[in-house]
């Protein structure tokens, strides 16, 4: 576990601004904060303690993760919504140079034109954080598990 309150600001500093550009944007903005070769993946508690590797979404590059950012902008036909992130709960671990694995807790609230908001997902992070050669912290990893098996409406944004 990491000691360091400067880097546990910055991490946090990353995930806020991770959580701005989902719920607020510009979702265009949001790839920028993963490295070229990341990995984005949405998965189910149930799945990963079964050993299924069924993801409900992933993306293997920032490629992918763009490409994710153009469906959503351009082709999703899909309910107008807005979503809320909150998270919480930080843990870091060192995971070799310059990177550190963070765990954290999620819940991700949706409000859909003319409906009240829901809670629309929960559960824990499980990342890996880089700080890149221009200084600045990208996801390698991002992992969200989701603590119950299925998702209620569609999955339109990343968690």
């Amino acid at each position: 576990m990491s000691n360091d309150p400067g880097l546990m600001l910055e991490i946090q500093a990353l995930y806020a601004r991770y959580a701005e550009l989902v719920d607020e944007g510009p979702l265009a903005q949001w790839p920028q904060l993963f490295v070229e070769d990341a990995i984005y993946k949405i998965v189910t508690r149930e799945n990963l303690e079964r050993g299924w590797s069924l993801a409900l979404m992933l993306c293997e590059s920032r490629g992918g993760i763009e490409d994710r950012v153009n469906a959503i902008e351009n082709l999703s036909m899909t309910i107008p919504r807005r979503v809320r992130h909150l998270i919480s709960g930080f843990i870091l671990a060192p995971q070799g140079p310059q990177a550190w694995a963070v765990s954290a807790n999620f819940a991700v609230f949706e409000t859909i034109n003319g409906q009240g908001t829901t809670c629309f997902a929960a559960g824990r992070y499980k990342d890996v954080v880089t700080r890149e050669s221009d200084g600045a912290l990208r996801f390698r990893e991002k992992i969200s598990i989701c603590d119950a098996a299925t998702i209620n409406n569609s999955l339109v944004y990343p968690l």
